[in-house]
């Protein structure tokens, strides 16, 4: 992570801050999102490492949107929950319809802003059949996060950067 932070700092970017191993990096850029800037980013790690990394980038508006608008059970305690981030120009509507047949009382899956919330019950969660959606190509173009590391992450960007 050191060495992504540091890919950033080197292009230039403000107040970079990683997140544990999990490949997030938050940081000030301008315009502080859209296609343009996750191709360029894209490009820079695909140079600085060596192999092609999917980016999504959020701005602290979007990510704080995707907070408000998940489920009220989101995040609770009975569920595993995350989010799927998906790279624009995908739509969570083009995403949702990839979905295979989710197990009844165990899967659940809804829309919002660039993303779908995905829950599984925990006590059930290898029941889950989420797995036949990220054998398909539309998963490509989508990055996962537990809800734990999504709301870290806007606690980071409103915290102090240092």
């Amino acid at each position: 992570m050191a060495d992504l932070a540091a890919c950033f700092r080197d292009a230039g970017y403000a107040d970079v801050r990683t997140y544990i191993q999990s490949g997030n990096v938050v940081f000030t850029a301008d315009p502080a999102t859209g296609p343009e800037l996750e191709e360029s980013l894209e490009r820079l790690l695909e140079e600085r490492f060596g192999i092609p990394i999917l980016v999504v980038v959020r701005s602290r508006q979007e990510l704080a949107a995707t907070i408000t608008a998940a489920p009220a059970d989101h995040g609770s305690a009975e569920l595993r929950s995350d989010v799927f981030f998906l790279k624009h120009p995908l739509t969570p509507e083009e995403a949702f319809a990839e979905l295979p047949p989710l197990r009844e009382g165990v899967d659940s899956v809804s829309i919002g802003p660039g993303v779908l919330y995905f829950s599984r019950v925990a006590a059930r969660a290898r029941e889950t059949r989420i797995t036949g959606f990220m054998s398909k190509a539309v998963f490509r173009r989508i990055t996962v996060r537990n809800w734990r590391t999504t709301t870290t992450l806007l606690a980071m960007l409103d915290g102090p950067a240092g």
